[in-house]
């Protein structure tokens, strides 16, 4: 076929493949100019996406996008760039969540700095592989730098240690990860190696698998305990590394979400009861510990976590991807007292170090532990080698470390005290919002800038707080308060998970919404809306504008469906 025949074949905004086209696809553009007008024209299409007036989710329903992104045809021949940024501007980024919309207060996922966006190009244009030093030679020693900075912000090891080790490729402090998930997964994968190690008659678990070393150690099974506000990573690791999901044991919380030590010390005194009584026992790898609920941001206490992980000989794991960044601040380092003397600490940067999407980290007070998962490989990491990769879960990685690299540097730990300084302000005024409103009701304290609460009509509400009045001073007698207070919080939670729907389709504004059994109305589980108030573009005024959305809508929704219903139970 011929160049004429092969043109007329194509459909609009293609054309014809040649290598010469695509080669310059590869390398810089024939002048800055040119490439300077490609850069104008994709912040052009952020910018526009930021300035859009529109509501935080676009109008779109979800089968209506599905339709758009239902080319089962791969594309055959090339299209300019500027005809796909321009498809991107009106299928993606037209229909992307505003999840930096000062409104949008609903998750962990926020506003990040301008300059991001640029600390992104960079990386992109670099495109180094961490997993070698051959293809990442100058992020490599970045990386080990920044890991160095927050294993000194979490373990507090002495300046002549890191001034040794700081650059010591023959140990690992810690790992950049992709995200909290794998930062947890190596936390938990070196804990379950160092419980069952190799010695002079066994190879060890990662030579010769799971069911020879329970065999070997006459283990049962292997157990993680965490509390019921661990995050669901914690599951699917058990999942992954062998030991069951089952064996995930849930201890229960008090009424601040923080684990229960009493019941923890009750469940370790029944794990124990069974060793004494059994010859094939129950292995505790890991006791985990929370430093920010991912539902309720709040700080489990470390300092007994600690004391369980050596009375059980077992590894002390702190989760603390969410509330990690505050030790930046002195003010704070009191909220996370005993984190120092974890085994290994999960902490993410696209959380409250304001990076974009994703990158977390896992760090380990003893630079050896990562020795329990190192490995090499011929062609990319040989056992002489100086790479970051012999010690990684994950294989090639991007220079993810760049970003908050660069925001410790731009911000300094002084601009993070004014950022989280106003994050706690802003939780405090929704806070006192519900406190003092009447058709609201706060349903955790909160720590670290997450708070839930529900919408409760107030004649409702002052007929519960009767109910529970009447079942605190008369537990024996109150199975019929008992029951009525079940009944109106079923009703209660219907009305809200409307009231969220309502919220979504009104699109001013975004909390989410959660189940806790953790409130006063223990054991009975009851729907939360949860705001996580980190944006520093949110205000004051912001925040009562959207709990004033909240109570009108909720109003219009009980009167329209739920006050007949309630009246009944009265």
């Amino acid at each position: 076929m011929n160049y004429d025949e092969k043109r007329g074949l194509l459909l609009k905004g293609e054309v014809i493949a040649d290598l010469e086209h695509l080669r310059k696809l590869f390398i810089m553009p024939d002048s800055p100019d040119k490439f300077i007008e490609f850069g104008n024209e994709l912040l052009n299409l952020i910018h526009s996406f930021f300035q859009d007036k529109g509501g935080i989710h676009s109008a779109i329903s979800l089968p209506e996008l599905a339709k758009i992104f239902s080319d089962t045809n791969l594309p055959k021949y090339p299209h300019l760039l500027k005809d796909v940024l321009s498809e991107i501007k009106s299928k993606v980024i037209a229909h992307s969540v505003k999840v930096g919309n000062p409104y949008y207060i609903g998750h962990m996922t926020s506003a990040i700095p301008y300059f991001m966006i640029l600390l992104e190009m960079i990386i992109a244009a670099l495109n180094q592989n961490q997993v070698k030093i051959e293809t990442a030679k100058a992020s490599s020693f970045v990386e080990r730098e920044f890991i160095a900075w927050i294993h000194q912000l979490v373990f507090k090891r002495t300046d002549s240690f890191y001034k040794k080790n700081i650059q010591n490729y023959k140990i690992a402090l810690g790992n950049i990860t992709s995200d909290g998930t794998i930062g947890n997964l190596t936390g938990l994968l070196v804990a379950r190696n160092k419980a069952f190690a190799a010695n002079d008659r066994f190879p060890g678990i990662r030579k010769a698998g799971f069911y020879e070393a329970m065999r070997y150690y006459k283990y049962r099974k292997a157990v993680i305990l965490v509390s019921r506000r661990g995050h669901y990573s914690i599951d699917k690791i058990a999942r992954t590394i062998g030991i069951g999901q089952d064996n995930v044991i849930r201890v229960p919380v008090d009424s601040m979400n923080k684990i229960d030590i009493k019941a923890l010390q009750q469940t370790m005194g029944e794990i124990k009861q069974f060793n004494d009584a059994n010859d094939e026992k129950i292995k505790i790898i890991s006791i985990v510990g929370i430093a920010g609920t991912t539902e309720t941001g709040n700080i489990d206490d470390l300092v007994e976590l600690k004391k369980a992980a050596d009375e059980t000989t077992s590894h002390f794991h702190v989760d603390a991807a969410w509330g990690g960044a505050v030790l930046l601040v002195d003010d704070y380092k009191y909220m996370l007292k005993g984190i120092e003397r974890a085994d290994s600490v999960t902490f993410d940067a696209h959380k409250l170090l304001y990076s974009p999407l994703s990158m977390g980290m896992v760090l380990f007070r003893n630079e050896k532990d990562l020795d329990n998962i190192k490995h090499s490989s011929s062609y990319v990491l040989r056992p002489d080698s100086v790479d970051q990769g012999r010690f990684t879960v994950e294989g090639s990685r991007p220079f993810s470390c760049l970003k908050p690299w660069a925001t410790l540097k731009i911000m300094g730990t002084e601009g993070f005290r004014l950022l989280f300084g106003l994050a706690f302000k802003h939780t405090n005024t929704i806070k006192n919002l519900v406190d003092k409103h009447e058709n609201f009701e706060a349903m955790s304290t909160p720590e670290l800038f997450i708070f839930t609460y529900r919408f409760v009509p107030g004649e409702i509400k002052e007929k519960l707080n009767l109910l529970m009045s009447r079942i605190e001073q008369e537990p024996d007698k109150s199975g019929a308060a008992r029951q009525k207070v079940r009944k109106i919080n079923n009703m209660l939670n219907t009305l809200n998970v409307e009231l969220h729907r309502y919220l979504r389709e009104e699109d001013n504004s975004f909390v989410s919404r959660t189940r806790l059994e953790s409130t006063r109305y223990y054991p009975q589980k009851v729907v939360v809306l949860r705001s996580v108030t980190v944006n520093p573009l949110t205000t004051d005024e912001i925040i009562k504008e959207i709990i004033d959305e909240q109570n009108t809508l909720g109003i219009r929704i009980y009167k329209l469906h739920f006050a007949n219903n309630f009246l009944k139970l009265s």
